[in-house]
């Protein structure tokens, strides 16, 4: 990400009136080892107008990944734009090129780059498989250990 994208953006939000940035989720705190990952991903997400964005930290509860990030696209063609930005954002910044499911159809893509996951969902696909009720916070086993 090049320091002009970023004053440009930020130039754009005040001659718009648009709100600032939002913080970044817990998940993406520095002492989160992919905090760097989840940083450029929520970027990428939020210049493509990814609509309401989640990010699940995974530290210490599965092998898979350190953080999942789930989106929405508004239609096939959306969800197919958010990925194809994110894959080229994670291969611009160094990191190995991240394994895609789901590209042809754009229902669901699934993007996996070792360290974070991020789905990308057309909404009634989202809602379907409902994955922030499977890995929330709130799931029960999770309550009677606490």
């Amino acid at each position: 990400m090049s320091a002009r994208t970023r004053e440009d953006t930020d130039l754009t939000r005040s001659t718009r009136g648009e709100a600032e940035p939002k913080p970044l989720p817990q998940a993406a705190v520095p002492e989160n080892p992919s905090a760097d990952s989840i940083a450029l991903a929520m970027h990428v997400l939020e210049d493509m107008k990814a609509e309401d964005v989640t990010v699940i930290d995974l530290v210490g509860k599965t092998s898979l990944a350190d953080a999942m990030i789930i989106a929405t696209g508004r239609v096939n063609r959306h969800v197919a734009s958010i990925a194809d930005a994110l894959v080229e954002a994670l291969k611009g910044s160094g990191l190995p090129a991240p394994k895609v499911e789901g590209m042809p159809a754009c229902d669901w893509v699934l993007i996996d780059t070792g360290d974070i996951i991020v789905h990308v969902f057309r909404p009634e696909v989202r809602q379907f498989y409902n994955l922030e009720k499977m890995w929330g916070a709130d799931r029960p086993n999770e309550r009677l250990v606490s």
